[in-house]
């Protein structure tokens, strides 16, 4: 096995410390030293935008919030599937996660951030949500490890009853609300329908037709 580069460390608000790592063409992002995310396995992040705008990908000038900016892949995609007059916030708690995306990961998604059409919000998703009351027609959800939260006990508050009511504050009507899960979560899709979203779920593998390990996209519709 190839030794591993250190290319950046951070800490969380609550204390978690991250870390980016490089081993061969790789890119490992740690979590207290667990991974959490590689750049060998994007295919799910990117399905997250397939599904996540389906709807929004028709519209004039759609309007999209992506919570959580990971490697880029996320928004690669929706960017692909977006029309030229479409606006996206991508909200990113971690400075350094932005950084490192203009930086070393920038190359993995063909530099996402770059694109005229993305605004960047540093800070926690919830905010971007309060503050964007009805602006959004679609908002894309990949936090942590999903409903599940991994990295920072505090992003399950995202995947509650409050979380959703706020997601749905935020959406226009005829939004779509998807989010990104390491794993199925049945409570979660309970959670979706109690609060007013029609619910589909998606299993899908990590490297998609390549396979990999099977991640859950849930979209909510109003």
């Amino acid at each position: 096995m190839k030794p591993a580069e250190l290319l950046g460390q951070a800490t969380t608000p609550d204390g978690t410390d991250m870390t980016l790592l490089r081993r061969g063409s790789e890119y490992i992002l740690l979590a207290d030293g667990k991974p959490l995310m590689s750049s060998r396995m994007h295919g799910s992040e990117e399905a997250l935008a397939t599904f996540g705008l389906v709807r929004a990908r028709q519209l004039a000038a759609p309007r999209v919030l992506i919570g959580g900016l990971g490697m880029g892949y996320s928004l690669r995609a929706a960017l692909e599937i977006l029309p030229v007059d479409a606006a996206v916030v991508v909200a990113e708690l971690m400075p350094a996660i932005v950084e490192w995306n203009r930086g070393p990961l920038g190359g993995l998604a063909d530099r996402p951030l770059a694109d005229r059409r993305v605004a960047v919000d540093v800070r926690d998703v919830e905010h971007t949500m309060v503050d964007g009351s009805g602006a959004f027609d679609a908002i894309l959800l990949d936090v942590d490890n999903g409903p599940t939260a991994f990295a920072q006990a505090k992003n399950g508050g995202l995947y509650s009853d409050r979380g959703l009511a706020l997601a749905r504050a935020a959406l226009r009507p005829g939004g779509v609300y998807a989010v990104w899960s390491a794993w199925d979560d049945v409570k979660f899709e309970h959670r979706l329908r109690y609060g007013g979203f029609r619910v589909e779920t998606h299993r899908v593998r990590a490297r998609l037709k390549r396979g990999g390990p099977r991640h859950t996209i849930f979209v909510g519709y109003l």
